[in-house]
């Protein structure tokens, strides 16, 4: 496709005043503007053939078939031909997933070898699902800037993007390196728990209550329990899938932050030998995984946390961990990722989470609402700036209400920032195991 610039037709303009002005002045003279817009005429279609032809170009677009949600990657863009211009502008039609708007603009610049067009544009997915990449316009001026000439490229590929495993590469790798697993870590696992492992000699520091005075007695020194965390322990990753949970926070829902985290809490489960199933629910319940034990289930459990789709209800707390009680026959540690935002609506769920505390172990994940603690403590300069501190100041009173309520039926609770949810998880799933409450 070729079409003038806006340098062509201002220069096609300038022509009319110049005829009128000449008519006015020196009428003989009004086949010079004429004459102008023949030259400029003559000059578009000089500028057309000189150049690069835009049918001579081909595309190579190349990205990958799978990403994690929240992750970076990048997608390539290479344009070919006999002659490239020394640049170009680009115009990407592509998933609102992949870009606000769904349209991206830039440049692409010609190699060192001048045989190619080379952009690599760095995105990020901010939600789940298949995000398509549609089409690509290029476009250049000719050597005289007087047209543009472009092409459009039909792309018609597809990014799938999924629940995001950084966090368990990343951090699960860690907890799990081997320095650390057969250091520190075991350590920490052997002595603590309420499984009776081995009577060893007391050292400082060790609990005293796990003296045993007997055996010290016959042996003549200090001898101390000790013991190891229980195993084979069920634990429900539950996911609220609800209105609440599919609104953004830096950037990303609620929900695929969840579900990373879960996934990271599932990978350490599976390495401790726990039975770890998912479940997510929104109006209804929707996913109940079977109980996996081995570190190879995982992928099972990664394609049914991919599956935990964004809905915009309200959330049945009622519904669903009634139903989830009824399908667990043995005390279970049900960590919870959800979220409140005052005493009236989370009333409801602190009932249900009242009848569920009596035979499991409750545990809440909820992510800190760093953008209302902001407006609290921001000073205020205006009245509406009052008013906003006062409106945050009364969520965040109502949120510590719903949470004391919560622990005071036994539920655990803790509210951690949105980019160490992960993290933050596990600590208080291996705290609680290690105490050896489940």
């Amino acid at each position: 496709m070729i079409y003038p610039t806006r340098r062509a037709i201002y220069l096609l303009l300038l022509g009319a005043p110049m005829a009128l002005a000449l008519g006015l002045i020196r009428p003989e003279l009004w086949l010079v503007a004429t004459g102008w817009i023949g030259v400029i005429l003559a000059c578009l279609i000089l500028d057309t053939i000189a150049g690069a032809n835009p049918r001579h170009l081909a595309l190579d677009a190349r990205f990958p078939y799978q990403v994690g949600v929240g992750d970076p990657f990048e997608l390539s863009l290479t344009a070919t031909g006999r002659a490239v211009p020394p640049r170009a502008e680009l115009a990407l039609a592509l998933d609102e997933r992949l870009a606000e708007g769904g349209r991206l603009a830039g440049d692409m610049r010609r190699t060192s070898t001048g045989e190619s067009l080379t952009r690599t544009l760095p995105l990020t997915a901010s939600r789940r699902g298949q995000a398509l990449v549609e089409a690509l316009w290029i476009r250049w001026a000719g050597p005289l800037g007087l047209v543009w000439k472009q092409r459009k490229f039909a792309i018609d590929g597809a990014i799938h993007v999924v629940p995001s495993l950084r966090a368990v590469t990343d951090e699960g790798s860690r907890l799990f390196q081997r320095g650390s697993w057969f250091g520190l870590r075991q350590q920490r696992f052997r002595g603590e728990g309420t499984e009776y492992e081995a009577l060893a000699e007391y050292q400082p520091g060790m609990d005293r209550r796990a003296i045993d005075w007997n055996a010290s007695a016959r042996h003549v020194k200090l001898l101390a329990k000790e013991y190891r965390v229980e195993r084979d322990n069920r634990v429900v990753l539950a996911i609220d899938s609800g209105r609440t949970m599919a609104e953004p926070v830096g950037g990303m829902p609620r929900v695929d932050r969840a579900v990373s985290a879960a996934l990271l809490l599932a990978y350490v489960g599976l390495k401790l030998g726990d039975r770890i199933s998912f479940f997510s629910f929104a109006a209804k319940p929707q996913t109940l995984t079977p109980a996996y034990m081995h570190t190879q289930d995982f992928p099972a459990l990664q394609r049914a946390a991919s599956l935990i789709d964004y809905a915009h209800v309200e959330s049945n707390f009622t519904l669903a961990l009634t139903t989830l009680s009824t399908q667990l026959n043995r005390r279970s540690l049900i960590i919870l990722f959800t979220e409140f935002t005052d005493a009236t609506s989370a009333d409801l769920m602190i009932r249900a989470a009242g009848r569920l505390v009596k035979k499991h172990r409750l545990l809440f994940v909820v992510i800190k609402d760093e953008e209302v603690e902001a407006e609290e403590r921001r000073r205020p300069e205006s009245g509406a700036d009052v008013t906003r501190a006062n409106v945050a100041a009364a969520m965040l009173r109502d949120r510590q209400l719903v949470i004391a309520r919560l622990q005071r039926l036994g539920a655990d609770v803790i509210e951690v920032p949105a980019d160490a949810m992960g993290a933050s998880a596990v600590e208080a799933y291996l705290a609680i195991k290690q105490k050896g409450s489940l």
